[in-house]
């Protein structure tokens, strides 16, 4: 009984007469904003335009950036793609340096090789590049990446970087080879240390 009763008022007539006092209101309204000055009105125009106009190009320019994330698929803390390029000797420019000359990538494998690094390299300076081409959201990934920066003796210059399979080890070999860091151009192959292990393994299925 008590939800009916509203209805019943409900039926009655109820008559706004709106068409004419909202005029009015706005012309007040209106009246009051002149007095206080015509600029508050302006520029709260003005802001409402631009806050429109923020609205639309943010979206956009999130997607942009979404994409170049996965096209890249590596957060911030790691170089990006375009600078490798960047930062990258074109095949010309490496047949110039006599380390280029008798280049030869090596046998793929998950271990990749560096050398005629410069003396201020640090391991964080190989992990900024190498760590592009690790998860590290995956903690086998992330256990299999490992860098050992030789600072000392003959070995002095150079690095081997572990890295969670042979695609991952490929790809920053074909995109790190060359790349200069602090004016000298690494050198990247796949590790020979991995070969006589595979081969034995090899053998033994043969076997």
């Amino acid at each position: 009984d008590v939800f009916e009763q509203p209805q019943h008022i409900g039926h009655k007539k109820i008559e706004f007469h709106i068409s004419t006092e909202i005029p009015a209101v706005l012309q007040i309204n209106s009246e009051k904003e002149e007095k206080n000055g015509k600029n508050l009105y302006a520029s709260t125009e003005e802001i409402n335009n631009t806050g429109f106009g923020r609205i639309f190009p943010a979206p956009s320019s999130n997607d942009k950036m979404e994409t170049e994330e996965e096209d890249d698929e590596i957060p911030s803390e790691f170089i990006s793609r375009k600078d490798l390029e960047k930062n990258r000797l074109s095949r010309e420019e490496m047949e110039k340096f006599s380390v280029f000359k008798t280049y030869e990538p090596g046998d793929p494998n998950c271990r990749i090789y560096v050398k005629n690094l410069a003396k201020q390299v640090q391991e964080k300076d190989l992990k900024f590049i190498f760590g592009r081409y690790v998860d590290f959201q995956s903690e086998v990934e992330r256990n299999m990446f490992d860098i050992r920066l030789m600072k000392e003796g003959r070995m002095k210059g150079q690095a081997f970087i572990g890295l969670p399979n042979e695609k991952a080890a490929a790809k920053a070999l074909k995109e790190a080879n060359g790349y200069v860091l602090f004016e000298k151009p690494m050198v990247v192959q796949f590790a020979r240390s991995a070969r006589p292990k595979q081969d034995a393994n090899e053998g033994k299925r043969k076997k």
